[in-house]
């Protein structure tokens, strides 16, 4: 019967706006929480129409939230190096606790970018959700093709006191075309007694270069050079000083590392074909110990980057005064952290107190097909769905994902004014529906009076 049909069409719109009413409610209680994303709600029918043309059958409304995601919210400036936003498509990669997250873990993503150190030195935000992100090696790279598996929490606070040794040394110097040669280089052999090492033969050009090993020790490298009779090559020595600091193997002796010949082009640049590959080669060093400490340091391996043949970017021959340009010497003892710098990319980089910086975490952007379709979860967090699709891991800036915003916080996407007028029209029509209920009460009662 069309009356009582009607009373239930009334009821399924109390359900409906009581339902609307309760997210208008979430929205405006959250206008302040950062990276929250508003919820609408949206009507339909419920239609049980038959195919009789002289009557009809009341159905009711239903409402069903809407999740605006994708929407992007107001980026506000903040004091605080380690607040992130993204400008643009994606999200931050969280987990719940500050363990390894392994491949399939309780991996969850958020917009709330409020991420602050706790006592243990992991970044979290207000909502104790820890900011994942790819380790960078000592070298830059990132390991295993940026999986899942390789995620990490962020913790910068454990690179204090740390130390790398060095790996490569980038030199940029130029020996002089015109310099005489020296009559001791007639018997010049590199050997113990006639080396540039032992210091029984003069060079033409020496300079110092600091190298660090495993445990951050700094040692002195000296390169030392002596022009050669024959046209556009030099004897190259480098070694130790002091020698007692590396054990050396015949034939090399007095500290030294690496012999051999350097030679130019004739327009002054590096020939690296006919320079010797002793040079070139990476050069292994076995460190003593130390009889003060007995400190042993690893084994280093140092490639020496003489420059690019034919390229005037390394060392040169040129008529100017030999000197070392510059030098470019990787490794450090990197001291204690003071702070942490994240660029727009999502790299994160550690300050050290020595000025010293580090490259040491790579921050993923998670973009997906359908933002809207994700889960919501606890803390302003959404998780995988059927509706959301699989979720890609983009470096901020590439592939569809946003830029990472450092010192900003994402601003709640609710504007207060249209909440308000939701609340008013939402409470209109749930009065509205009350009537419907009433009024069909009334009638069913004048029914009922009939038989009277």
């Amino acid at each position: 019967m069309s009356l009582y049909a009607s009373l239930y069409s009334g009821v399924s719109g109390l359900t409906a706006y009581s339902s609307a009413m309760g997210m208008i409610s979430d929205n405006i209680v959250n206008v302040n929480t950062v990276g929250y994303k508003e919820t609408r709600a949206s009507f339909t029918t419920l239609v049980t129409e038959s195919r009789s043309t002289t009557s009809y059958s009341p159905g009711g409304v239903q409402s069903l939230p809407r999740s605006l995601i994708s929407r992007q919210g107001l980026l506000q400036s903040s004091a605080s190096a380690t607040d992130l936003s993204i400008d643009g498509a994606g999200f931050f990669v969280v987990g719940n606790s500050p363990t390894v997250i392994q491949e399939e873990g309780p991996i969850a993503f958020t917009r709330a970018g409020s991420f602050a150190p706790d006592e243990a030195g992991f970044l979290k935000n207000t909502a104790g959700l820890y900011l994942l992100g790819f380790p960078i090696q000592s070298d830059g790279t990132i390991t295993q093709n940026r999986e899942i598996s390789a995620l990490e929490p962020i913790n910068v606070s454990g690179l204090t006191g740390t130390a790398e040794s060095t790996t490569s040394v980038r030199f940029r110097a130029n020996l002089q075309s015109t310099q005489d040669v020296n009559p001791a280089e007639a018997t010049y052999t590199g050997l113990a007694g006639f080396s540039m090492a032992d210091g029984s033969i003069d060079s033409d050009f020496q300079r110092d270069i600091t190298i660090y090993d495993s445990l951050g020790t700094a040692h002195t490298v000296t390169i030392a050079a002596l022009k050669s009779t024959t046209a556009n090559e030099w004897h190259v020595e480098m070694f130790i000083d002091p020698a007692s600091e590396i054990t050396t193997t015949a034939p090399l002796h007095s500290g030294q590392i690496a012999t051999g010949t350097l030679a130019f082009n004739s327009d002054g640049t590096i020939d690296i074909p006919n320079t010797s590959a002793s040079l070139l080669a990476p050069v292994g060093i076995t460190w003593t110990v130390s009889a003060a400490n007995a400190a042993l340091a690893t084994p280093s391996t140092i490639t020496f980057d003489f420059g690019t043949d034919g390229v005037g970017d390394g060392f040169t021959q040129f008529d100017s005064l030999s000197t070392l340009i510059s030098s470019s010497v990787d490794g450090a003892v990197f001291g204690n952290v003071t702070g942490v710098e994240i660029s727009v990319d999502g790299t994160v980089t550690a300050l050290f107190d020595n000025g010293l910086t580090r490259e040491v975490y790579q921050l993923p952007v998670a973009v997906f097909q359908n933002p809207d379709g994700l889960t919501r979860r606890q803390g302003n967090s959404y998780t995988l769905s059927d509706d959301s699709g699989e979720f890609a891991l983009q470096i901020g800036g590439t592939g569809g994902a946003g830029f990472v915003a450092p010192s900003t916080l994402e601003a709640s996407t609710v504007d207060l004014s249209n909440e308000f007028t939701q609340l008013i029209t939402t409470q209109r029509a749930f009065s509205a529906s009350t009537k419907i209920i009433t009024t069909a009460d009334e009638m069913l009662s004048e029914l009922n009076n009939v038989k009277r």
